[in-house]
């Protein structure tokens, strides 16, 4: 199939030859200069530009100047001037700070230190709220007929919702889940970690002095909130026997 500007010009063949040329006169400077209206770029950078046209939108203006052409000979001017499609790339750091690598060098002595004592290593943390009802989940099933599922997911059309609060023991790498029905509070994280302790660590470490507990910075078990520490306190007297000893992750990271 051939498609061109017209039939008396150039034309061009969709296939993987390289293309020619056009040749409608002064189509390259007014392609530039509808481009050069809605261009955006980086100040730091002269070199970093985007548009914001989509191909079609890039037609109906230069139709506006006489030029009638395709979406194809559109994205050809775009390529052609070195505008390609792509997506924004997360590689800028956000900086750190200069104890940064100290701080886990320090995280990973003590886990060691506590797993030569034999004491326990955990690392907590919870995942997104679910709702329950027949709403729609990602993966798949074998099933012997289709599952029906609502077309939205309402939050008004729940029957409840789950907060699933996770538990890692890093030496017999195991989990232990707890499911919230409320809300994800500070009092709810430390219940569910003393419900490990209660239920699974006093039997598999009977003998441990202390329990390093492995957070992230933010949440409600964030390092700056004192909140947590209180609740965190309160619940080691209730449920555990000597100390507990708690490291959070700097900014920005994800638990080792």
């Amino acid at each position: 199939m051939r498609t061109g500007y017209n039939r008396n010009q150039t034309t061009w063949r969709r296939s993987k030859k390289k293309t020619s040329t056009p040749e409608y006169s002064g189509i390259d400077q007014d392609f530039l200069d509808i481009l050069q209206q809605h261009t955006a770029g980086n100040p730091m950078n002269s070199s970093i530009r985007w548009t914001y046209l989509k191909p079609r939108e890039i037609v109906s203006e230069l139709l506006k100047k006489g030029y009638s052409v395709s979406r194809n000979i559109v994205r050809y001017l775009l390529k052609k001037h070195e505008y390609v499609k792509r997506k924004a790339q997360k590689n800028i750091t956000m900086g750190g700070h200069p104890d940064r690598n100290a701080q886990f060098e320090n995280i990973t002595q003590l886990k060691q230190d506590y797993l030569d004592a034999g004491n326990p290593v955990i690392s907590m943390d919870t995942k997104k709220k679910a709702l329950l009802g027949t709403f729609y989940r990602n993966g798949s099933l074998y099933t012997q007929a289709a599952i029906q599922t609502n077309d939205h997911d309402f939050p008004s059309s729940a029957t409840g919702s789950v907060i699933p609060h996770g538990v890692y023991d890093l030496k017999r790498n195991t989990g232990y889940i707890t499911l919230g029905t409320s809300h994800y509070t500070s009092e709810f994280a430390c219940d569910s970690l003393f419900q490990w302790w209660v239920n699974e660590g006093i039997i598999h470490y009977p003998k441990a002095k202390s329990l390093l507990i492995l957070c992230d910075g933010g949440g409600s078990n964030s390092s700056r909130h004192y909140i947590f520490k209180e609740d965190l306190q309160k619940s080691g007297s209730r449920y555990f026997c000597e100390s507990l000893f708690w490291a959070s992750q700097p900014k920005q990271a994800a638990k080792t």
